[in-house]
């Protein structure tokens, strides 16, 4: 037996991109806040968010507005008075980022103050951009005042293995006689066990509210314009527990990544097309008009599924976007990274035309959660890319992704702060990590190999276009890929390789069956087996099960 150190904070919050670190800004005036993030603390998909974030900033805009343009791009599946909470808090939420130190780019004289991007989907300049990296001017600011903050503690390079629960521990009490038998009515979560990545060592942290802000998970598939931290990890430890996950088959491939064998999926920001970026094939034609009168400012489903369509027909790997009428100094003094990275594969934005495909970006499911960040377990919260609000439906507007991190890590706060304080969770015993007769692993090039062949199963199978024998095939690989990664994670010690594997793995069989569920095509769900739009009321697609198969228990 492994003798474990405990760690007690009265909030835990894993994952320090801008849903997490403003949960923990606003928690620390009420309680010891601890942030486990598993690589360091600036390596978040926050910190890769170019764009901007939505808000009505204009007279010429509105709320109304905002909510319309969200609504049209969710396709019917939006919760239309959560799109409309958390669109008017966005000016609040604004305030608060700039408060923590985050600029965003402004005009240098006229009436209006910040300089507004256009995406697509959006019926007006209502973009609030730092620069061509937000994401990382909004990391760099909440992360210096986090580590500012009395009261809070980041322990980066540490992963969550699984949530630590009353049911959980009450299932081990016929062994170890912790515990009474728990009511599965009362169950909560206590906390979590974890894996310290530099040592190997594993520890407990014991905390009676734990919030899960732990990104999205594009590394599911082959190509993803997501950092290499984007596993899952929230979604998979959240359904091991029990916790219902929704509408998973909602994943958002963005249409212009840069294609470039070097390039990882770098992506090209959707303010390029703001700006008046045509998308073209490689003559110089446009094509997004035969698809949709927005052109290539359609929402992002639209656009994704035409180029995707315009590569298999023609033949092509790519196609192309085209600025070039802009002008050099627009282009630079506007996109400057962007301008500096395209140059660095070799295209001038200036004077060439930039080849682009599609590539996963964004999951619209993921944990079922309110507003306020409250799940189906009590002590479990989650909010930002992980959790499922209703905010996005179908497809998500493009930059509110980081408006509804920022609104959700607030509203969580301050729910939290309305519950009683909660102080028996320091009773609760919590076993040490038992690894069994598990050794040291010799085989890594077997987590290679299923890491691999999962991701090129979904790419293949589970894309923008899909249908029912592809996701019966992907099924089929899946099941015994997870049967083997299970084998594979009893018989040897953990390790930050297979906990990725065993979530990403975990995740594409929920993708695939939340897919299977729906029988039309919605949004960024689309199948030929079923190419129209249900004329039944449209519902989401829910997981409930629990899938304790995959514990160490």
């Amino acid at each position: 037996m492994v003798k474990m150190k405990i760690i007690d904070c009265d909030y835990l919050v894993v994952g320090s991109g801008i849903a997490g670190l403003t949960a923990a800004l606003e928690l620390s005036e009420r309680g010891k806040v601890l942030v486990l993030t598993k690589k360091d603390a600036g390596e978040t998909n926050t910190s890769y968010a170019q764009g901007g974030i939505a808000c009505v900033m204009k007279e010429d805009d509105s709320f109304e507005k905002h909510v319309a343009d969200t609504l049209r791009a969710g396709d019917g599946l939006c919760d239309v008075e959560v799109v409309e909470s958390i669109v008017s808090k966005a000016p609040d939420r604004i305030a608060d980022l700039e408060r923590f130190g985050v600029s965003f780019t402004e005009y240098h004289d006229g009436p209006d103050r910040y300089d507004l991007g256009k995406e697509g989907g959006h019926s007006k300049r209502r973009i609030l951009h730092s620069g061509d990296i937000t994401g990382k001017h909004i990391q760099s600011g909440l992360l210096e005042r986090v580590r500012a903050t009395p009261g809070i503690t980041i322990c980066e390079r540490t992963l969550v293995i699984d949530l630590i629960t009353m049911a959980w521990l009450d299932r081990l009490s016929t062994r170890n006689s912790l515990l009474g038998h728990v009511d599965p009515e009362s169950n909560r979560v206590t906390g979590v066990y974890a894996l310290d990545c530099d040592t190997g060592e594993i520890l407990a942290v014991r905390s009676p509210y734990v919030i899960l802000a732990t990104g999205g998970g594009g590394k599911v598939y082959l190509y993803t314009s997501n950092p290499d931290v984007a596993t899952g990890d929230g979604v998979a430890i959240a359904w091991r527990a029990g916790v219902p996950i929704r509408n998973m088959e909602f994943i958002q491939f963005h249409p212009t990544c840069l294609f470039h064998p070097e390039a990882k999926s770098f992506l090209v920001s959707e303010a390029v097309r703001g700006e008046g970026a045509k998308l073209v094939l490689g003559d110089g034609s446009e094509f997004m008009y035969q698809y949709d009168e927005r052109g290539a400012l359609a929402s992002r489903d639209i656009v994704a599924r035409a180029i995707d369509h315009e590569m298999k027909s023609r033949g092509e790997p790519c196609v192309y976007l085209d600025i070039r009428e802009r002008g050099e100094t627009f282009i630079r003094e506007r996109f400057p990274t962007i301008y500096d990275t395209c140059r660095q594969f070799g295209f001038d934005m200036a004077r060439d035309l930039i080849p682009v495909v599609p590539a996963a970006h964004y999951f619209c499911g993921g944990i079922d959660a309110a507003i306020n960040g409250s799940t189906a377990m009590p002590g479990l919260f989650a909010c930002g890319e992980v959790a499922c609000t209703g905010l996005h439906g179908a497809n998500r507007l493009a930059s509110n992704s980081l408006l509804e991190a920022a609104v959700c890590g607030y509203e969580l706060a301050r729910h939290l702060a309305e519950l009683p304080p909660a102080s028996d969770y320091k009773k609760v015993s919590v076993p040490d990590w038992e690894p069994g007769d598990a050794v040291p692993s010799d085989e890594a090039i077997v987590v290679e190999h299923n890491w691999n062949e999962v991701r090129t199963c979904m790419w293949d199978y589970v894309g923008i276009v899909r249908t029912d024998k592809r996701l019966e095939r992907a099924m089929r690989r899946i099941h015994n890929l997870s049967t083997e990664i299970r084998e594979y994670y009893l018989n040897y010690l953990v390790t930050p390789d297979i906990l990725e594997l065993r979530n990403i793995a975990a995740v594409a069989e929920l993708i695939v069956r939340c897919a299977q569920q729906r029988k039309e095509s919605r949004g960024l769900h689309y199948t030929l087996d079923y190419p129209a739009v249900s004329s039944e009321p449209s519902a989401d697609s829910l997981i409930r099960d629990d899938a304790g198969r995959y514990r160490k228990d």
